[in-house]
């Protein structure tokens, strides 16, 4: 069994879907699925119960999930003891969001001087994963936006940001100090692609259902206010093109920047990570 279909398996079982795991995986469904299939017949026995309203597993697939849980775990710290044994220790940050944000900047040179040894390896993710890769083992850690399924994951809050509606500068509701989300609901706002962490999709679309176009990155997200009149959430105190405006929402949650990790990686990097990043955003 190889790692990387250890890791499609463990995928769907936990999202239960193959749409979604695909999803998760950045890959398309087809070879997923036959991923699946010929893992099957390698064991020899069903590992899903399928159904069009997604998957079950097995009690085969049941073990396999322990199993195969363990072994990826294992071939995880495999590699960051060979690595430092070969003194090519490295960690692999997950961000999405700002990279000038002053607490990454705090937290980069916090970190450098506390591991000058330690090569960091850093991964921009778009919107469609708010993990930043974490789930399919690209990152270690992510620095990332909550909220979203937090399922076998550990979070640690570093700070929280007011959220405001992003405006055409010429929109009259611009000229506002303030908007409540009531006032938005004839709007057209921005989605995420099918698949998207559902926890994260309704976040930024204010608790609603809402109808608008398709975006991946933050770019695309101002275009399509640009062009298309949309409206959509983002953190304040982030700078716009002067097209642009952000009013303030008063009734929505604050937007929490979190440190995220698998739950049970004992990678002392990620600890001392994790702690340096605490300091780093609350100063």
């Amino acid at each position: 069994m190889e790692l990387r279909t250890l890791r499609y398996f463990v995928a769907v079982a936990e999202e239960l879907h193959f749409g979604r795991a695909a999803t998760r995986l950045h890959m398309s469904q087809p070879p997923l699925s036959r991923a699946i299939k010929q893992l099957e017949a390698d064991v020899g026995a069903l590992l899903f119960v399928r159904s069009p309203a997604g998957v079950t597993l097995t009690p085969v697939g049941t073990v396999l999930l322990d199993e195969a849980r363990a072994l990826l775990d294992h071939a995880d710290r495999v590699r960051v003891r060979v690595s430092a044994a070969a003194g090519v220790t490295t960690i692999t940050v997950g961000i999405l969001g700002d990279g000038t944000d002053p607490g990454m900047s705090r937290l980069a040179a916090a970190y450098r001087r506390s591991h000058p040894g330690i090569e960091i390896r850093v991964r921009d993710a778009d919107l469609t994963d708010p993990t930043c890769g974490l789930r399919t083992g690209l990152v270690d850690v992510a620095l990332t936006r909550a909220p979203f399924d937090e399922t076998a994951l550990t979070v640690r809050a570093l700070r929280s940001d007011p959220v405001g509606v992003v405006l055409r500068a010429d929109d009259p509701l611009a000229r506002r100090d303030g908007l409540r989300l009531a006032e938005l609901s004839d709007r057209r706002w921005f989605q995420f692609p099918r698949g998207t962490d559902p926890v994260w999709q309704a976040y930024w679309n204010g608790g609603l259902p809402r109808e608008g176009p398709v975006v991946r990155a933050v770019q695309e997200c101002l275009q399509a206010v640009l062009w298309n009149g949309t409206v959509g959430l983002a953190p304040l105190g982030h700078d716009l093109p002067a097209e642009l405006a952000v009013v303030p929402l008063t009734d929505m949650a604050p937007s929490r920047v979190v440190a995220v990790w698998n739950a049970g990686d004992t990678n002392p990097l990620i600890r001392s990570f994790v702690e340096i990043a605490t300091t780093a955003y609350r100063n």
